[in-house]
């Protein structure tokens, strides 16, 4: 799996690199037909409404590709390392449904639970 992690007006550290390495490992866990991610760190310094009280806007992005497709997160938060644990959880969340849709195409579109069978009632007369 190739994992590119850049920054957009802000400069990378060492470790802001090993949390979102860290972070990503528990989504190659779960799939691992993973092609690429790439991660895309910023500091939004206009001071936007969801920072509140006039704090910097931390956002972590990511696109990850998969056989043929794409998927994108993006999360922020005041601080850096609070949004790159959103981010890799919004990823895990998206990479398991993706998982699920794919074996339910494998088996034929069918769920695992059995149809409920009807139990068979008796009609009571009424007087």
């Amino acid at each position: 799996m190739n994992i590119s992690i850049s920054g957009h007006h802000i400069s990378i550290t060492d470790a802001m690199k090993a949390a979102v390495m860290d972070k990503l490992e528990k989504v190659e866990r779960h799939f691992d037909q993973i092609q690429s991610i790439k991660v895309i760190l910023s500091l939004d310094n206009n001071r936007a409404e969801s920072a509140g009280n006039g704090k910097n806007n931390h956002k972590a992005e990511a696109i990850m590709r998969v056989s043929g497709q794409e998927m994108f997160v993006q999360a922020s938060d005041d601080n850096m390392y609070q949004a790159i644990n959103e981010m890799a959880d919004k990823l895990d969340r998206q990479v398991r449904k993706y998982k699920t849709r794919i074996e339910r195409k494998a088996r034929g579109g069918k769920r695992d639970a059995q149809p409920l069978e009807m139990e068979e009632s008796t009609d009571l007369a009424m007087p």
